[in-house]
């Protein structure tokens, strides 16, 4: 199985903006990867391009071995906008059957009851879409995104309008399609989010990739710290592999030591680093 998303020196330009310089990514088979980057960095323009709805200028991206646009690659792909709109007259049920046609899915009842289960909304397949909370809409927007099985996920800001509760949903919901062998391309302004579901991270700014890499590859380790009968003390520069050696230092030197903790910087702290502290 090729991987779900390949995307080669993309380049997109809007009049006289260029909106994409040059970006690879790669999403492999079951994984999630998560796209960062300041508004205007690109990320939903690549969302767009993977799914079909926007044009490269240059480059090109291929959907499960398919070009991205094609039939073949729209018919693996499910995409949730970041500003989505549903019909306020439609209840989940009905948004669900209608997009079961669009994408000729024959999963039929059966299909949708398991996918309102899947987001929490089980009893709310009869909720019509303007009585929901703006949660209980997001929810049901990546419901609609799995209709037809897709091999490809695109969201777009999944969480950004949940509460906790709500984000461990589509926490658990992630980890449940990853399971599946769904790949998933997730753009989202969550940092500890990200953390916590992501096997890979990309970093966008100005239109290019600037880091990449998981999680703990991103962090720089701050030292190790350790609290002792002298007092806390910071050994700057050490990381995981020399706090053994530095407590039996200490214990020799007739020292008692308490407490040690292993600092490094975090995803945010990476994410600042990459795309400049005043980057929004």
């Amino acid at each position: 199985m090729p991987p779900a998303l390949v995307a080669s020196d993309l380049r997109k330009r809007y009049d006289s903006t260029d909106a994409l310089r040059g970006v690879s990514v790669e999403v492999p088979e079951g994984q999630v990867v998560a796209l960062l980057g300041p508004n205007g960095a690109g990320k939903s323009t690549l969302a767009k391009i993977a799914c079909g709805l926007v044009r490269p200028s240059a480059g090109n991206a291929e959907v499960v071995g398919h070009r991205a646009g094609s039939d073949e690659a729209r018919a693996r792909v499910g995409y949730l906008a970041e500003l989505f709109r549903f019909p306020a007259w439609a209840t989940a049920d009905e948004l669900l059957r209608l997009h079961q046609r669009l994408a000729r899915s024959d999963g039929g009842a059966q299909e949708r009851a398991r996918l309102l289960e899947l987001v929490g909304l089980a009893d709310a397949s009869g909720k019509r879409v303007g009585n929901m909370s703006k949660g209980m809409q997001q929810r049901l927007g990546i419901a609609q995104a799995l209709v037809g099985e897709p091999a490809l996920l695109l969201l777009d800001e999944p969480t950004s309008a949940l509460d906790p509760s709500g984000r461990k949903v589509v926490r658990n919901l992630l980890a449940e399609v990853r399971g599946r062998g769904v790949s998933v391309l997730l753009s989202s302004h969550l940092l500890s989010e990200v953390e916590l579901v992501s096997d890979q991270v990309v970093i966008i700014a100005g239109g290019e990739v600037v880091r990449r890499g998981t999680s703990a590859e991103l962090r720089k380790p701050r030292g190790v710290q350790i609290e002792t009968s002298a007092g806390v003390r910071l050994f700057e520069g050490a990381g995981r592999d020399d706090a053994p050696r530095i407590v039996a230092d200490l214990v020799a030197a007739g020292e008692n030591v308490y407490g040690v903790e292993v600092l490094s910087s975090t995803l945010e702290d990476a994410y600042l680093e990459a795309v400049g502290e005043d980057a929004t």
